[in-house]
């Protein structure tokens, strides 16, 4: 009953008082817990397999935890602890962005990806949520064929898991080399 109640409250805590950027890092930490669960399983139960099973599914998810917080300039602790501690109310004044936007049309688009002779497309969340991974795909060809150089920027920890826009680019076929 205590340990039931422990998990259940450590694994609510995890999940609700997270922000939606870090929910990718918790999901590799949770993966790593389920590791370490397998490898202490196998020590109970004297089964070498699983405890070096485990062992290795510990040591992977903490690695990817640690590569992912790095490439998001987050400390672990503040991810698996989330919000906790926090003084975000909302007050105060509003962020000022400096710089300029520069605005662009389709024509535009079209005209900028013709004159040049290297792409690099940076997918993001939105292309899963449009699923145009299809339409990006007939344009990387097309833009292939006429003899551009195209590559894909992917931040390892894009969309909502990690390795999703990686998936969705092969799921329409687009190379994984390019």
């Amino acid at each position: 009953g205590g340990a039931l109640t422990t998990s259940g409250i450590l694994g609510w805590h995890m999940t609700a008082s997270i922000g939606g950027a870090d929910m990718p890092v918790v999901i590799t930490v949770l993966n790593s817990y389920s590791g370490w669960a397998l490898c202490a399983e196998g020590f109970m139960l004297d089964m070498p397999v699983m405890t070096t099973v485990g062992a290795l599914i510990g040591c992977s998810g903490a690695a990817l935890t640690k590569i992912m917080c790095d490439a998001m300039n987050r400390d672990v602790v503040s991810v698996i602890l989330g919000g906790y501690g926090t003084k975000s109310g909302g007050k105060g004044e509003a962020m000022k962005f400096e710089g300029e936007a520069t605005m662009t049309n389709i024509d535009d688009t079209v005209r900028l990806l013709q004159e040049s002779e290297s792409i690099i497309i940076v997918p993001g969340y939105g292309l899963a949520v449009a699923k145009g991974q299809y339409p990006l795909k007939d344009m990387v060809d097309s833009l292939v064929k006429s003899g551009k150089k195209v590559r894909f920027g992917i931040h390892p920890v894009a969309g909502r898991m990690p390795g999703q826009l990686n998936v969705l680019l092969a799921e329409a076929g687009v190379p994984y080399d390019i």
